[in-house]
């Protein structure tokens, strides 16, 4: 994915976890509808994560092609 994509993807995804919060407005989420947040919530941080990778490579004069989408359990045990 070049970086239009990835930033497509995000904003597919943003509106997707929107979606699901307009639609539980002072309701809990049913089990699966949590389980889709969190695989959301993930698959975000991977976009994001790529993104970040691709700039960098970019700024240092390397191909931003070169990168991979890390796994989930990568990008969701990163320290802030």
């Amino acid at each position: 994915m070049d970086d239009r994509e990835i930033t497509a993807r995000i904003g597919e995804l943003v509106d997707e976890e929107h979606k699901l919060e307009r639609a539980h407005v002072g309701q809990a989420l049913s089990d699966d509808e949590q389980a889709r947040m969190r695989a959301v919530a993930v698959e975000l941080d991977r976009c994001w994560d790529l993104l970040r990778q691709r700039r960098a490579r970019r700024e240092m004069g390397q191909n931003p092609d070169d990168v991979e989408t890390r796994a989930g359990r990568t990008v969701e045990n990163y320290q802030q």
